[in-house]
């Protein structure tokens, strides 16, 4: 069983529409995220109902998934469901006093996936925990890296 909520949250100062753009943007995602590294987005614009197509890495293991936006409110929330597992990731962006609070989560209702995502965690990825460890910290990084990004400008 999967852990069914995964996520974290940091405080950017920048608008919500800076943050949307980088976070809707799925395309860059790889510039963002240790484990995708490249997101190819099907037939333009991303929208509800666009799909892509995701290459992940971790070491020297390479693996496609392919998603579909499930969620997508302009300037407030962008969420996709992975096909392979049927894991639901995304961003909520929340306006703050000084800024905005970004949190990023994965769901997995009732903490299940499906049976070949779980055997390959179990097998290949190290475990559902150590994996799961990995996700949380992975989510983390991500949003350091959109969070430097905002604040740029």
């Amino acid at each position: 069983m999967a852990a069914p909520l995964i996520e974290a949250s940091t405080d950017i100062k920048a608008s919500p529409e800076k943050v949307w753009s980088i976070v809707s943007d799925l395309a860059r995602m790889g510039e963002w995220s240790p484990q995708c590294r490249k997101v190819i987005v099907r037939g333009g614009a991303v929208g509800q109902g666009t799909k892509t197509i995701n290459v992940n890495k971790r070491g020297l293991l390479v693996w496609p998934t392919t998603a579909k936006v499930v969620t997508f409110e302009p300037n407030r929330e962008i969420a996709y469901r992975i096909t392979e597992n049927h894991t639901v990731w995304g961003f909520e962006i929340t306006p703050s006093a000084d800024g905005v609070t970004l949190t990023e989560r994965r769901v997995a209702a009732d903490g299940k996936t499906t049976a070949v995502s779980a055997l390959l965690v179990d097998k290949v990825l190290g475990g559902k925990d150590n994996f799961e460890i990995e996700l949380e910290e992975g989510i983390k990084e991500t949003l350091a890296k959109i969070k430097a990004a905002a604040e740029r400008g």
